[in-house]
């Protein structure tokens, strides 16, 4: 039986976690500084493709631990804002596309204090979520490899994958809504009025 307490700190999935988390500065470092674009790509095409090898190594070897649930959305959400942040700075996706990514992040972190209250911690990890958050690691590297290229194949196909993975992305936000609102009405008291 796979041990999900805090106490599993070094285990090989959570391992692979902890280098995902480095590749972030290091993506950031090379799309904002010298432009290697072509490295960048390959930081973005590791980080997305670990985020699968983690969570099937940690059921594989039996190696789950509450660490690591919280360490892959982690860096996740990471490798996330930290494209959107260059990419923005770069010029490479618009402002409105990034404001309705990072929007959907706020809201969530808004609903977190609620599901404390209530007793719940962070809601368990949507598989829609998790697909929109694959489409969109893979996204990002084919975008930056459009602008390295100047392939207009290359361009749609990255903003195929992108618009598809946002949509998915709000799809499982609003999931978690609905759980939220579970959550609510289910704790609410006998007696109270319903909002």
């Amino acid at each position: 039986m796979p041990d999900t307490g805090l106490g599993r700190i070094w285990t090989v999935p959570n391992g692979i976690s902890f280098l995902r988390l480095l590749g972030v500065p290091l993506f950031l470092y090379l799309v904002l500084g010298p432009h290697a674009d072509g490295w960048a790509v390959v930081v973005l095409a590791i980080g997305g493709t670990s985020d699968w090898v983690d969570g099937y190594l940690a059921r594989r070897l039996h190696q789950v631990s509450r660490l690591g649930e919280l360490l892959d959305p982690l860096a996740d959400r990471l490798y996330i804002f930290a494209t959107l942040l260059a990419f923005t700075v770069r010029d490479i996706v618009p402002w409105p596309f990034t404001i309705a990514l990072v929007a959907r992040d706020v809201l969530l972190t808004l609903c977190l204090p609620i599901f404390r209250r209530y007793g719940y911690g962070p809601p368990p990890v949507h598989y829609v979520g998790k697909t929109a958050t694959f489409i969109l690691l893979l996204a990002f590297p084919v975008l930056l490899l459009a602008t390295a290229i100047d392939v207009s194949w290359v361009y749609a196909s990255g903003w195929a994958l992108a618009w598809w993975g946002i949509v998915l992305y709000w799809i499982a936000g609003l999931f978690y809504l609905i759980q939220l609102v579970a959550v609510v009405r289910a704790g609410r008291r006998p007696g109270e009025a319903s909002a």
